[in-house]
């Protein structure tokens, strides 16, 4: 991944199963899991939290 601060741009790869959380200019990367689940919860516009939980296969 590449940022240019100064053009406020960034460079990802399409080959990564990811998820990219961009607030106030700060770019986040959230890696892929095997198994589970990810919520956002948004307040006015703008991401608030993230909660990521896993599943467990047996």
């Amino acid at each position: 991944m590449k940022i240019d601060v100064e053009k406020m741009t960034a460079e990802i790869s399409l080959m990564e199963n990811s998820l990219y959380i961009v607030k106030d200019g700060k770019l986040t990367k959230v890696p892929a899991l095997q198994h589970g689940e990810d919520k956002i919860i948004w307040k006015n516009g703008q991401v608030l939290d993230f909660i990521r939980s896993e599943r467990v296969r047996v």
